[in-house]
């Protein structure tokens, strides 16, 4: 046990920040769960939020309350100055052109949904092929069924390895001349697996497809640069960079975003609106009718910056030394199989233990202070491939330790042996 100790002690030393301080930028680490200390391993599915999130996100409803942009009273004047600094803050951080090219949306599924719905029926045709991969994440698959059956196109679907990787090779041969549209994943919610983005764009637009990136597990590991990455589209949630739910980002370049209809309509998607026609706002404003998520955009800038203080290269580092230590610790356990074992891969453990329920276990790891999530992860193709109904997911993020997964480790044990 000494040992063990000080293994975990010196581990921690070589870790690329200091963990207990940022652990205690959260306050809701600090609970016990059943009497444990909460470990908290469910951030695939959303992440923690640092007090400066939550006191920004106060701040604003306690001094700037008020609609943005037509306001003329200095409520309306501050809140929409912080809006539209919260858009410059996002397209810094992912290296955009320009701030109308950042559309602020509820999160990933909606961005995706406006893409397929006002890319996709303004450019598509009936016979062009769309391809995805087969570990993507529902909100990445169905909106393109659903196209699909409405326009007549062809859905061509990229296969994975044993190990949970992206079958290159194969998606290769399936571009050609008539595929138009690549949707992809940055980074397999399910799996942990990282895509060859950057080799994957280029192929695409060789054939002059267009390419969305599903960032949304991405965006809080590792460095995003849309104009390196030359992505036509980069959708990504809040939530997930440790920011408010209910409000995610499209990117898209200029050009295209320029050349496609509105998605939704009314407010501030408008210039002119006559019973004789209606004249549509300038970018980014085309692409957000109503009422925006105010709080949600501030809040979300926030969190950027947070990420941004911490710097990426530095929660990478991090979390890579805490991924090794968690599939060391975790494959010693008796029965125990990790589903996805890519090469290049991010803080994500998918597991199942011989002849126990992933539920089963899933309750009983809550039991002990451990959070984690349990069932097809939104990814059901991903678990028709490995045979399994569901996995156990622990997903890590920046304030995870070793000191967490000791705890996973010990109560996976101790429900096993219930389980037996």
């Amino acid at each position: 046990m000494n040992a063990s100790l000080s293994s975990n002690n010196s581990l921690e030393n070589d870790l690329a920040f200091d963990i207990e301080a940022v652990r205690r930028d959260f306050p809701i680490l600090s609970q016990s769960i059943s009497g444990h200390p909460l470990v908290y391993l469910d951030n695939g599915a959303s992440t923690q939020k640092p007090q400066c999130v939550i006191d920004t996100v106060s701040n604003y409803y306690e001094n700037d309350n008020a609609n943005v942009h037509r306001g003329i009273h200095e409520l309306s004047q501050r809140a929409t100055d912080r809006f539209e600094a919260a858009r410059s803050t996002v397209r810094k951080f992912i290296n955009a052109e320009s701030d109308a090219e950042i559309i602020f949306t509820s999160g990933t599924t909606e961005a995706i949904n406006l893409v397929a719905h006002s890319y996709g029926l303004g450019h598509l045709s009936k016979g062009d092929e769309v391809l995805i991969s087969a570990m993507e994440h529902h909100s990445n698959i169905v909106p393109w069924q659903l196209l699909s059956q409405q326009m007549g196109l062809e859905l061509k679907i990229i296969p994975i390895t044993l190990a949970g990787e992206l079958d290159y090779p194969a998606f290769l041969e399936l571009l050609g001349p008539k595929t138009k549209l690549l949707a992809i994943t940055q980074l397999s919610n399910a799996l942990g697996s990282i895509t060859p983005l950057k080799e994957m764009i280029d192929a695409a637009h060789a054939v002059n497809a267009k390419v969305l990136v599903d960032g949304a597990q991405a965006i809080a590991h590792t460095k995003v640069d849309v104009r390196a990455l030359d992505c036509d589209f980069y959708a990504f949630s809040g939530h997930k960079i440790f920011s408010p739910t209910g409000i995610g980002i499209l990117y898209g370049k200029r050009e295209l975003l320029e050349s496609m209809p509105p998605y939704q309509s009314g407010g501030d998607m408008i210039k002119v609106v006559s019973f004789s026609g209606t004249t549509f706002n300038e970018l980014p404003y085309k692409f957000e009718a109503g009422t925006p998520n105010i709080a949600g955009s501030i809040g979300l800038a926030a969190g950027i910056d947070y990420v941004t203080k911490l710097g990426i290269e530095n929660i990478a580092a991090h979390e890579h030394t805490v991924l090794e230590y968690a599939t060391e610790k975790m494959l010693a356990i008796d029965g125990l199989r990790i589903i996805g074992t890519a090469k290049d891969k991010a803080g994500v453990l998918s597991f199942e233990i011989d002849g126990v329920h992933a539920a089963d276990l899933g309750t009983l790891l809550d039991h002990q202070g451990v959070a984690v999530r349990v069932g097809h992860h939104c990814a059901m193709p991903v678990m028709e491939f490995f045979g399994v109904s569901s996995t156990t997911r622990a997903s890590l993020a920046l304030y995870n330790n070793t000191a967490d997964i000791d705890a996973l480790v010990t109560a996976t044990v101790k429900a096993a042996e219930m389980l037996a």
